[in-house]
Formats: structure tokens, sequence, C-alpha cells
């Protein structure tokens, strides 16, 4: 069953150098097999509740390949600078 790694960015960018990082340490560790970008950063319009600075969605095969990815080191680190760039809420959810 397919499952999502959701992230929204509550705010807008506060540190332009630690996104740099966080992309660039994240790169580092590669594409998994599986991993599929369904949305980056796209427009955004909010229907109800409040709405997000950004969104990305990334579709894994299933949710044990979802939690690999996110465990890895070197996206645990990377999870540090994203911190410092902006506020985040990140979660994962299965599909159908």
């Amino acid at each position: 069953m397919a499952t999502y790694i959701i992230f929204t960015r509550e705010e807008p960018i506060k540190d332009a150098d630690a996104m740099k990082a966080y992309q660039e340490t994240n790169a580092r560790g590669g594409r998994p097999e599986g991993l599929e970008p369904l949305v980056a950063y796209g427009a955004i319009e909010g229907l109800e509740g409040e709405t997000p600075d950004g969104a990305v969605v990334l579709k894994f095969p299933d949710r044990e390949a979802a939690m690999e990815w996110y465990n890895r080191p070197i996206y645990q680190e990377a999870i540090e600078h994203r911190k410092r760039a902006a506020h985040y809420r990140v979660f994962v959810v299965d599909g159908l």
C-alpha cells in the first residue's frame, strides 16, 4: 500500500542559508528507489483552516520504505537545518 510523507511549511523561510544546507545535506543521501515526489511547493489555495506557506508530498511504495527514508542518518542530519530554516509540520499517512 502506498504511503505518503507530507510536509507543510507553516511560515516563510526565515533562514535561507539553513534551507540551502538542508537541501544540500538531503541531496547527499540520494533518492531511494520507489520515492516519487508528487508535490513540491506548487501554487496553494486554502479551502478550510489556515493555509500553509508551502507543501511537499512524497510517495513511497509502503510505510516501511517511507520510515526507512525518514530515519536515515543523513536525513536526520538534514532535519536540523530545516528546523532552523522554517517551522514545518511533517506526517506520514497510508494510502488506500
